[in-house]
């Protein structure tokens, strides 16, 4: 085994546009040597433009894989949230965007028109896609300009729940969203119906916008809030506490609204199903800086699917999904009008819809806080994955420490010890199994997410769930092992946005 974790050349993100993989852009990275504490050696980091990348492309391309499009205008927007007019920023004019489908193997040909008044891209979260589509600038591609377009074109080679958004800025936080998924053809016969479900928290149009919340924590600094406690063993805290299962302080927005698909509790969004047929929900959490505790009010969940990768099936009153998760489950349906309610965790408010099996009956309030919501939630760290998509047990050939940190003079938030203007790549090289050691030092929980890949969580004897966003608990410690099998720069972050803008940033970088 090898513990690689000899110093690296601080790296830009202004410096690190390797889109040519240019002599100079080669100078610039040097690569711990094999033994891991040696001089640095002279490779080279494999750029989004490399033959690597085409080749990790090439092989993923079916015989059978369709073509899939679709086209997406980001631009300005007056919407309704459910009795609230909001002047925001969206795909083709509506919260989510339009949901993309498509099947496992099939290629995505998606063609942004970028409207708005600031340069854009797109990420597709949870697809391990080809390096030069991944829509991370200054990583993976040039930002879209305003008036400006692109063309996506990558193949998925997974089935999954993903979801796709804005690398740029605060725009995550805006309505700049939609579900992406992609069907396996061998699933379905344990499920009538489906329905897709996104979450969201909400300030653009009633409270600012993003970037001046933004703004304002940098100006004050650290809410007091996540500075208590600094340097103190947090103890159990966690999983056992079913009050604080993340801890004591899970966000720094107070947001005036929460969304179940684009709507609010005024005017919510109803899903419709017959008594005694099997629902499949697939559940997305687009928040910035919530997690959500979600339940159905008269029903069961079946966790069936983390991230997109199935796990053993579990049977839980109430989930706890973190920002960017995705978790699909399966319930059967009672006769009834019941709420659907996703409860910001730590903070007051809910996301609130309607599942409607009966042909009357009045819905519920939507104040309604099920009993299901009651005692701890379930959450990622506790489901394991099915056998059929477990990576197999390998000593890792790479360690790298991830230590997640915080500037208690002022809201900066960091990686080893750097902001990603200055943070260090963690390198690796192809083929090689990786651990990644996410090690909070903070006292605010992070939800911690990898491009490109999907790891499988290191769970002593057992195989813990695959996932690409994985919660970790304040002063608490979390590996993941993942196959270096998809060449490229790729970015490592807190998918709160918050801290992700703040600095809790860094990249994966392939080396020759």
């Amino acid at each position: 085994m090898q513990n690689d974790r000899c110093a690296t050349p601080s790296l830009s993100r202004r410096r690190f546009l390797i889109l040519g993989a240019s002599a100079g852009a080669v100078a610039t990275v040097a690569a711990c040597s094999r033994g891991g504490n040696g001089p640095p050696s002279a490779a080279g980091p494999i750029g989004p433009t490399s033959s690597a990348v085409e080749q990790a492309e090439a092989a993923r391309r079916t015989a059978g894989g369709r073509q899939v499009t679709a086209a997406l205008r980001a631009r300005p927007s007056t919407i309704d949230l459910g009795g609230v007019q909001v002047d925001t920023w969206t795909y083709n004019d509506q919260i989510p965007g339009p949901e993309i489908r498509m099947r496992r193997g099939d290629v995505l040909r998606a063609d942004l028109a970028n409207e708005l008044p600031q340069e854009s891209t797109i990420h597709w979260h949870g697809v391990a896609l080809r390096n030069d589509m991944d829509g991370v600038p200054g990583l993976t591609q040039s930002a879209v300009p305003g008036g400006g377009s692109f063309a996506y074109e990558f193949t998925a080679p997974d089935a999954g729940t993903h979801w796709f958004h804005p690398h740029v800025g605060m725009q995550l936080d805006r309505g700049l969203y939609a579900p992406l998924i992609v069907e396996d053809p061998d699933e379905g016969s344990d499920y009538d119906i489906e329905a897709v479900v996104v979450l969201d928290d909400w300030l653009d149009g009633v409270a600012g916008t993003p970037d001046q919340y933004l703004d304002k924590l940098r100006r004050e600094g650290m809410p007091m809030s996540d500075m208590s406690g600094m340097g103190h063993d947090m103890g159990g805290m966690g999983m056992g506490d079913p009050e604080n299962p993340l801890g004591p302080d899970v966000g720094d927005v107070s947001y005036p609204l929460y969304l179940i698909n684009g709507k609010t509790g005024t005017d919510p969004v109803t899903i419709r199903g017959q008594a005694g047929q099997r629902m499949r929900l697939r559940i997305i959490n687009a928040g910035a800086d919530t997690p959500f505790r979600f339940a159905v009010g008269g029903h069961r969940l079946t966790v069936t699917h983390s991230d997109g990768y199935p796990v053993e099936p579990v049977q839980a009153s109430s989930l706890l999904i973190g920002m960017g998760e995705r978790f699909d489950v399966l319930i059967t349906l009672v006769d009834g009008v019941f709420p659907i309610v996703a409860a910001a965790e730590g903070k007051d408010g809910q996301g609130f819809a309607v599942l409607r099996t009966a042909a009357s009956g009045d819905a519920p309030a939507s104040t309604a806080r099920p009993g299901e919501l009651s005692g701890a939630p379930l959450l990622g760290a506790q489901l394991k994955s099915s056998q059929r998509v477990r990576i197999g047990r390998r000593e890792p050939d790479r360690i790298h420490d991830v230590r997640l940190g915080m500037d208690m003079e002022g809201y900066r938030w960091t990686i080893n010890g750097a902001t990603y203007d200055d943070h260090a790549p963690l390198e690796v090289s192809t083929g090689q199994r990786v651990r990644l050691r996410f090690i909070n030092q903070t006292m605010m929980f992070h939800p911690m997410h990898l491009h490109g890949h999907t790891f499988q969580v290191v769970d002593g004897a057992d195989s813990g769930a695959r996932k690409d966003t994985s919660i970790v608990l304040p002063n608490q410690t979390v590996e993941v092992d993942f196959d270096a099998v998809n060449p490229g720069q790729w970015l490592v972050h807190c998918h709160n946005l918050y801290h992700g803008e703040a600095g809790m940033m860094t990249s994966v970088s392939y080396v020759q």
